[in-house]
């Protein structure tokens, strides 16, 4: 039996968690997957998969192989796109991961758009506000926002990041519109949990700065329902202007204290550094960069 034949199998089942999700994915039948690991694990002598009816995890001796083997895949995907460098039409699969609230209203009005440009390419979009495993998770791009602080990783940056205080008319016309940034003490402001400055808006101004600890009866972990949130006149919010943007433009939304910044980072698409960067990944990226790419993205244009 061929070991080597056999890593993209082992490490699908892996990747994908079990063998009917892996068998889809390389388009076999789940029991060629199935026989294919019994195989490897009868050549090696040991146990590489516990399996159960509801569950599949993998042994010690699993763990180990699989550390290895996701290498030789790369390695082999590697030496693929080195071959494709030499091809004309991008093709292949895609996987990406974007968080949900971009994914929704950014990535995948895009991604039809990309695809009819490029149509021996597909794409698998995967959207979760978790942070992704890009090795682990089989994935060729992340689109991640914020600091980047894994230096194993390469980025490009696909537009700024930039985020503005929101309320609605109503909940200003009762409550009344702050003034300054202290008048926020007296308000219901309302908190992206996921912020790594959870309570604590930062504010600059002429190359000064002040922050102000906020509190609010309600904080979740989805920039779209805390938008929905303020649209109900709850309270104000700290929202990305790439949801809060055409509110603020139409009219739905206010943004407050507009002569004010609040700290702007970026929306970058991240990758394995490898010897070769795959074609399909080229054109996505050179794609993705001029639809939002500028300093001014179009949802920053109210």
């Amino acid at each position: 039996m061929d070991t080597i034949g056999a890593i993209p199998v082992f490490v699908s089942v892996v990747e994908y968690g079990g063998f009917s999700p892996a068998a889809k994915h390389l388009n076999i039948t789940k029991s060629a997957v199935s026989k294919r690991i019994t195989q490897l694990e009868e050549q090696l002598g040991v146990k590489l998969l516990h399996r159960t009816t509801r569950k599949l995890s993998l042994t010690e001796a699993g763990e180990h192989f699989f550390e290895h083997a996701k290498r030789a895949a790369v390695a082999a995907q590697d030496a693929e796109d080195a071959v494709a460098q030499l091809q004309g039409e991008p093709q292949g699969r895609l996987k990406i991961g974007s968080p949900m609230s971009f994914g929704r209203l950014h990535m995948a009005p895009m991604i039809p758009r990309f695809l009819k440009e490029h149509p021996k390419i597909s794409i698998d979009l995967v959207m979760d506000d978790k942070p992704i495993d890009l090795v682990g998770g089989g994935f060729d791009i992340a689109v991640r926002g914020g600091n980047l602080p894994d230096s194993s990783y390469i980025a490009r940056r696909l537009a700024p990041l930039r985020s503005v205080l929101c309320a609605s008319p109503s909940y200003l016309k009762r409550y009344g519109a702050p003034e300054r940034l202290e008048d926020l003490l007296e308000h219901n402001c309302l908190p992206f949990s996921y912020s790594n400055d959870i309570k604590e808006w930062t504010f600059s101004k002429a190359g000064k700065t002040q922050s102000i600890v906020v509190s609010g009866n309600y904080q979740v972990n989805n920039s779209e329902a805390l938008r929905d949130a303020v649209l109900q006149d709850l309270g104000i919010a700290r929202l990305p202007t790439f949801v809060a943007g055409e509110d603020i433009r139409t009219g739905r939304l206010v943004q407050l204290f507009p002569d004010y910044e609040m700290p702007v980072a970026a929306i970058s698409a991240v990758m394995i550094e490898r010897q070769y960067m795959p074609a399909k990944v080229r054109a996505f990226l050179d794609f993705a960069i001029t639809y939002f790419g500028s300093d001014t993205p179009y949802w920053d244009q109210y």
